[in-house]
């Protein structure tokens, strides 16, 4: 075998240490530009995932936030409903304020009016109204009974009591005729219903907070507004890398292919000039400015596929999060569906208390009016007791008139009888005509048999004409009733 000439055993392990730098390079391009066009794709793909979860977090928020709309109507309704009842519950108050100022006014003004002791003193009964019709017409033992009512006591009355009552802070009053007891038990019923109602009410005051806080926080725990890296932009950036890449990895390609047809013929024999070997040198020394520009480009599109990868992450957690909401929103379904039927039933309920409460209302206003009546009618008893002690006085003076009348007739005819006799009687016989000796028939009227004479309470003349005063104030008059 001829040896090859000195030039060329110089030449071939150099060349040969290119070859090896170039298919080195190429192989790490290729590394490169692999891991490049795996990232790519499956930065691809990561997109897909990217906009598909944005979608699901998007539709599924759209979605909560309809429904959080319809619980806070809900809410919305609650509190309407609540309004409306304590509408009614005030417009109640607002009556039983009236109604209860207008029977303590009553009752006031019963314990002003005086009743002169004639008026009970003698009778059985410790009380006016010791057997009293029921407050709520149901039985007949509680405020009212004619049977002991001051005119039975007047009818009573067999005593006339005038001057024996100069002391009138002594003296009873309506009032103390009045079964306070009863009145309080209207009363104590009515606020102990009263108050029921606000408890039944409270039940449910805080409904509509609650449900407005639970809205606010799922709403809360809804993601904000995603910002989603644009797609098309990363991919873009992306496409510029990739193009360069391949571009090097072309020329490492080349360069490699270069090398090894180059070691080819330096071992076919081809003798390379030194300007040659000059380039090949050049050409191999431009690989690490080549390979760090792949590395760099490399690098740069697993930045835009971290990109990605960070959005789906923040997407699928937002998702993740989602799906807590959506058992928060379940939950506040079940929530509601119960605040509703709890609402419903403290409606009906507060309702049902409320027809109980405007029916004692009723008997408040029914007191007050028996009052007044019980008032009224004890005013014009007085005037009544004034007219009957005017008749009976006037009775009284006319039958004595008719007394002193009969007794001068008397006197005068026994008179005359006696001169008649003094002057004829001793010239008849005493068998004729017996009678004649007889003195004039004496006369008593008296009442009638079974009857008694008529006692009747005495009635200051102030009382009375107070009484006249405030009867012609109100002008109630009694058909039939004469003027005193």
């Amino acid at each position: 075998m001829a040896s090859p000439p000195p030039g060329q055993q110089t030449e071939q392990p150099h060349l040969v240490s290119l070859v090896l730098q170039s298919k080195k390079a190429l192989k790490h391009g290729q590394q490169l530009c692999s891991k490049a066009n795996s990232l790519s794709n499956a930065s691809a793909q990561c997109s897909l995932d990217v906009l598909t979860l944005d979608a699901k977090v998007k539709w599924i928020t759209e979605a909560v936030l309809e429904q959080l709309k319809l619980a806070a109507n809900v809410a919305k309704s609650i509190e309407h409903k609540r309004a409306q009842l304590d509408k009614q519950v005030k417009a109640w108050d607002a009556v039983r304020s009236q109604r209860s100022e207008a029977l303590d006014n009553i009752l006031e003004s019963l314990g002003a009016q005086l009743v002169p002791p004639g008026f009970h003193q003698s009778s059985s009964g410790s009380s006016l109204f010791g057997s009293q019709h029921s407050i709520d017409g149901k039985n007949d033992n509680a405020i009212f009974n004619a049977q002991q009512s001051p005119s039975a006591t007047v009818r009573d009355n067999p005593f006339d009591r005038h001057g024996k009552n100069a002391d009138r802070t002594k003296w009873k009053t309506l009032r103390d005729f009045v079964d306070d007891s009863a009145i309080e038990n209207v009363l104590d019923t009515l606020e102990s219903d009263r108050t029921r109602l606000d408890d039944i009410m409270a039940s449910t005051y805080d409904y509509p907070e609650t449900l407005s806080a639970a809205i606010s926080s799922i709403r809360d725990s809804l993601p904000s507004s995603s910002i989603v890296p644009s797609i098309e932009d990363i991919l873009n950036a992306q496409q510029q890398p990739s193009e360069l890449m391949a571009r090097h990895l072309s020329s490492l390609t080349s360069h490699y292919e270069q090398m090894a047809d180059a070691l080819k013929e330096s071992e076919a024999g081809e003798i390379f000039g030194e300007e040659d070997l000059q380039d090949m040198n050049r050409d191999t020394e431009e690989l690490p400015s080549i390979m760090a520009e792949l590395e760099e480009q490399a690098l740069s599109i697993e930045d835009t596929h971290q990109q990605l990868v960070k959005a789906k992450t923040a997407a699928q957690e937002r998702l993740t999060t989602q799906s807590i909401t959506l058992d928060n929103l379940d939950e506040l379904g079940e929530i509601m569906s119960d605040m509703l039927q709890k609402q419903q039933d403290v409606e009906n309920e507060c309702q049902e208390l409320l027809d109980g409460l405007q029916e004692r209302l009723l008997i408040v206003e029914d007191l007050h009016h028996r009052f007044i009546q019980y008032q009224t009618s004890f005013k014009k008893l007085l005037v009544e007791i004034g007219r009957r002690r005017q008749y009976k006085e006037a009775v009284e003076k006319f039958i004595e008139g008719i007394v002193l009348e009969l007794r001068a007739m008397t006197e005068e005819e026994r008179q005359v009888r006696e001169n008649f006799n003094a002057e004829h009687g001793r010239h008849i016989p005493e068998d004729i005509c017996l009678c004649i000796e007889n003195p004039p028939t004496r006369w008593e009227v008296v009442p009638r048999e079974g009857d008694v004479r008529e006692n009747l309470p005495e009635v200051e003349s102030d009382l009375l004409e107070q009484a006249k005063e405030k009867l012609a104030a109100v002008d109630v008059s009694s058909p039939g009733t004469e003027s005193v």
